[in-house]
C-alpha cells in the first residue's frame, strides 16, 4: 500500500462541473442538481482501501449528521475496476448498501473527474461554499489504521462546522492521506 498525501488544490477553486452514474441506480446525476446552498462536500472514496474502510462508519455518521443542516454529500469512485474489481460498480452497489451511505455513490470510470479534481487517493476531501468555492480540502482527521488515534472527523466537522455558523475556515489544513488512486495504465501517460 502505497502512501499518497492529497494535492491540496488551491482555496477558491471553483468545483469542477460533471454527470456521474449513481451505482445503486445508474441514473447520471450532475453536480448542479447534487450541490447545496449552505455546501457540498466531495469525497473521492472506493471500496477496498483500508484508509477509508477506517473512516467509513465516522464519514456515515457526520454525513448523517451535517445533511440535517442542508449540506450536501457526494461520493465518487475513480478506480481503475480492471486492475482492482474490488471497486467495480456492482460492488459499490453492494459496499453502499451494506454501509447505508446516506448520499449517492457515483462511478467516474473515465477518471476525468478525479483528474479536474486534482484527486491523488482515498480518501481525499473537498468542502466547496454555495457558491461551489473551494473552502476545504485535506484530512477527515488525523487517525489512520495504524496510529491508534480515534476516528473523529474533527477536522472535517471543523470546517463544516464554521460554514453553519459563518464563520471563515482556518487555512491551516493538513494533506489527507491514503493509498493513492488506481489510475488506468493508458491513462496514466496522458496525464503524467
Amino acid at each position: 500500500m502505497a502512501l499518497t498525501p492529497s494535492t491540496m488544490i488551491p482555496l477558491g477553486t471553483i468545483a469542477p462541473s460533471f454527470a456521474l452514474p449513481d451505482a445503486a441506480t445508474h441514473k447520471i446525476y450532475s453536480l448542479d442538481e447534487l450541490k447545496s446552498e449552505t455546501a457540498t462536500v466531495i469525497l473521492f472514496i472506493c471500496n477496498h482501501c483500508p484508509f477509508v474502510k477506517h473512516i467509513q462508519e465516522k464519514m456515515v455518521e457526520i454525513a448523517n449528521q451535517y445533511q440535517t443542516h442542508g449540506i450536501a454529500f457526494i461520493a465518487i469512485n475513480s478506480n481503475d475496476t480492471v486492475l482492482y474489481p474490488e471497486d467495480s460498480l456492482i460492488n459499490m452497489q453492494l459496499e453502499a448498501k451494506k454501509m447505508r451511505y446516506p448520499f449517492l455513490y457515483l462511478f467516474d470510470e473515465t477518471q476525468v473527474v478525479a483528474r479536474a479534481y486534482q484527486a491523488a487517493c482515498t480518501p481525499d476531501i473537498y468542502v466547496f461554499d454555495k457558491n461551489l468555492k473551494c473552502v476545504y480540502r485535506g484530512r477527515f482527521d488525523n487517525s489512520t489504521p495504524t496510529n491508534n488515534l480515534p476516528v473523529t472527523g474533527a477536522d472535517l466537522s471543523r470546517a463544516l462546522d464554521c460554514i453553519l455558523a459563518g464563520n471563515p475556515i482556518s487555512e491551516d489544513q493538513k494533506n489527507s492521506i491514503g493509498c493513492n488512486i488506481k489510475w488506468k495504465q493508458n491513462m496514466s501517460k496522458v496525464a503524467g
